[in-house]
């Protein structure tokens, strides 16, 4: 008589142990993961740069390449580090972003060097383009075989 307990015992343990296997599974999974991208330089390194003084190849020389510069011109290197926050399944937060902006003036001389944190941004949206295509719903051998008996003699050469 007393097995029945026994046993019913046994799975209450199970049970408990299964439920707190869960829990801890669950809460070890909400744990955020950080990553870090990209590079600014240090504060030491900054000082070997002389407003005024220093070129583009002599700050690229002290500090490496910048991760990115003007679009227009070669007017500004830029720096970027950022901190960046997953939790489980949630979207990714950035939770710090460094950006050193080194601006040169006409001559190519270093003429500022700018630090800026997240505090100083401001969140600028992207376009996201999409381009409609005329395929649609077709096959690659609808495709393929539908330009047959469509070509003209201007085309083909021209």
């Amino acid at each position: 008589m007393n097995t029945g307990s026994g046993e019913k015992n046994g799975a209450f343990r199970a049970f408990r142990l299964g439920c707190l296997v869960a829990f801890c599974a669950l809460f070890s999974a909400c744990s955020s993961l950080y990553s870090n991208h990209g590079y600014v330089p240090s504060s030491e390194d900054l000082d070997l740069i002389a407003v005024g003084v220093d070129t583009r190849s002599s700050v690229e020389e002290s500090l490496g390449s910048a991760a990115s510069s003007s679009v227009i011109d070669d007017s500004a290197m830029y720096f970027v580090r950022s901190r960046i926050r997953q939790t489980a399944f949630l979207e990714p937060e950035v939770v710090d972003r460094e950006v050193l902006a080194i601006s040169f003036d006409s001559n190519g001389i270093v003429a500022n060097v700018e630090r800026f944190g997240l505090e100083d941004g401001q969140v600028v949206p992207l376009a996201r383009r999409v381009t409609d295509t005329t395929v649609g719903s077709r096959s690659i051998l609808q495709q393929l075989f539908g330009n047959i008996g469509r070509f003209t003699p201007g085309g083909i050469g021209g």
